[in-house]
Order: C-alpha cells, then sequence, then structure tokens
C-alpha cells in the first residue's frame, strides 16, 4: 500500500534522508525504530506530504503523496507537536476537519466523547500536552482514516490513557483495515502492537522485516561451559560475549535451531536459548562503537 522508493530529503547542507526505501502492506502496523537524528519524523513529514522529498518517490497505492489532495484525504497524522489556531477549541477544530475531509464522521465524534476526559468547549491553548494529543487523537479517529501516522503518540500519558488510545487504534485496524506508520522510542510498546519493523539510521533503512523474522533471527544464550577455555565456534555470528562468574551470555544473529545444535555438540554443564526483546535487537543491531554506552567518570 505505502511505497517509497530512493527517498532523499536535504535541510541546506544536511542530509536527513538518504536513498531511503519503505514497504508498508495494506492493514499492518509498522514501527520505525532508530537513535535520535535518524530521519523519522522527517520520513514521517515526508509520507504526510508536508515536506516534498528532493529525490524519490512517495507513493501510496502508486500515487505520489506531494500535493495530492486526493491521496491525503485518506491520512491522518499526528505530529509530536502540534499546530492549531490559538483561540480554537474542540469543536471549533471538529468544524474545520469537517471542510477537508469528507469521511469525517460526526456521530463516531461524539461517540468517542466517553473516551477522553476532555470539555470541547475548552480552548486547545489551555490543555496540557498529553490532553492536546488526546484531542488530536479524537480528531484523527474521527476522520475514519485508511492510514494513520503517529510521531510518539502516547509520549507523556498516563498508563491507563496509553491502553485506551491503542485499543481504540487497534480497534480500528481489526475492523477497518487501517495502516499505521508509528514512530516511538518505547519498544516495549511497539513490540506489543507492531507486526512490521524498520530500523533507520543516518538516513537509510537498514533493515525492514515482521516482527516474528525479527524476533526470530536474534538469539540470546546463556551457557557454562565445562572448560573456561571453551568458547562458540568463529563461524556463529556473534554481536555480543560477556561472562558472569561461570555463564557466558551471548547474543547472536541466526536462529535458535542453529545455535542449538552447536552448543549440544560441545556437551555443556548448561545452557538455555532466549528470545531478543525488541530493544535488545535494536541496541545489538546498531552496537559498536558509534552507538555503545560511553563509560565517563564524573
Amino acid at each position: 500500500m505505502i511505497e517509497i522508493r530512493d527517498l532523499t530529503k536535504r535541510f541546506d547542507k544536511t542530509l536527513a534522508l538518504q536513498g531511503l526505501d519503505l514497504h508498508v502492506p495494506r492493514g499492518s502496523v509498522y514501527g520505525l525504530v532508530g537513535p535520535n537524528g535518524a530521519g523519522k519524523s522527517t520520513l514521517l513529514r515526508c509520507l504526510a506530504g508536508v515536506y516534498r522529498p528532493d529525490g524519490g518517490e512517495v507513493l501510496i497505492d502508486e500515487q505520489p503523496v506531494w500535493e495530492n489532495p486526493a491521496v491525503k484525504r485518506r491520512i491522518a497524522y499526528i505530529p509530536d507537536d502540534f499546530y492549531y489556531f490559538v483561540s480554537a477549541n474542540l469543536r471549533d477544530l471538529k468544524n474545520f476537519y469537517q471542510g477537508f475531509y469528507p469521511t469525517f464522521d460526526p456521530h463516531l465524534f461524539d461517540k468517542l466523547a466517553a473516551a477522553f476526559p476532555i470539555d470541547p468547549r475548552q480552548p486547545i491553548r489551555h490543555l496540557s500536552k498529553g490532553m492536546q494529543k488526546q484531542a488530536f487523537f479524537w480528531l484523527a479517529l474521527s476522520l475514519r482514516p485508511e492510514i494513520l501516522l503517529l510521531d510518539e503518540p502516547v509520549d507523556g500519558l498516563d498508563p491507563v490513557m496509553r491502553r485506551q488510545l491503542w485499543s481504540l487504534v487497534m480497534s480500528d485496524v481489526e475492523k477497518s483495515g487501517l495502516t499505521v506508520v508509528v514512530f516511538s522510542h518505547n519498544l516495549r510498546e511497539l513490540e506489543d502492537v507492531c507486526d512490521h519493523v524498520g530500523v533507520i539510521e543516518h538516513g537509510r533503512m537498514l533493515l525492514e522485516r515482521t516482527l516474528s523474522q525479527l524476533q526470530d533471527n536474534f538469539v540470546k544464550l546463556q551457557v557454562v561451559f565445562r572448560s573456561e577455555a571453551a568458547s562458540l565456534p568463529a563461524d556463529l555470528p556473534i554481536l555480543h560475549h560477556s561472562v558472569t562468574g561461570k555463564v557466558n551470555t551471548y547474543i547472536l544473529r541466526t536462529g535458535a535451531g542453529r545455535v542449538s545444535q552447536v552448543v549440544r555438540e560441545m556437551d555443556p554443564i548448561f545452557y538455555d536459548i532466549l528470545p531478543l526483546t525488541l530493544e535488545e535487537i535494536f541496541i545489538y543491531e546498531l552496537g559498536g562503537a558509534d552507538y555503545a554506552v560511553k563509560d565517563i567518570i564524573l
């Protein structure tokens, strides 16, 4: 449904996106993962048609997004920082949105009032940032969009409201086939909701996988060898190795079956193979000197 080909975006001399490709299937929840400054928010703005690409293509069902009102009407975008008219309240924004989005559902807007503890007559500027975020979720879901773009969607919200918002979004995914592209630093939360993941670094897409494919390709091995001199064969793709007492912990980029076969042949005292969380995969996939935790004494 969403396809980005060789996307490039510059800001003066800064190359924010360079030759980036992205593929989002219809009805999926696609999580964007990457370090600060990787280009994730820029990518979302290109997808929303806010930024004009300097090179490449941003397509939805093979139609370009830039300066294409028919495509943009299918998209709802909730950025990390909001724009609204200074004196506007939710009722004003509801009327404003209805003028641009033929799919806006006023009955759904009224129904969603039960999910959000916000007075629609109160000026948006008087709300906290968390309440403003809820207000824009309320509006975005009322659009009945085909595509929902989210930049740090639940940052700063309390646990109950986070669960409420994700419940509403996932219900829309299930019932209407909503396609969601979401960037969040809360990788534990992304792991709960995403079925596809893209890892971005320095404006490029490092990899795209389904979440299950990604998790199947990384394992954590804890093993106690019979000899302290023993170690795993050098041909195994080891990303990290640490030792605590007699327990060796390895992070490997390979499947559990291959690791289990190799370790069994070594006849250790004990071993266990564990799946990695999305946060652990992110750390070790982007690991190395440029992304290591520095040991600095203050």
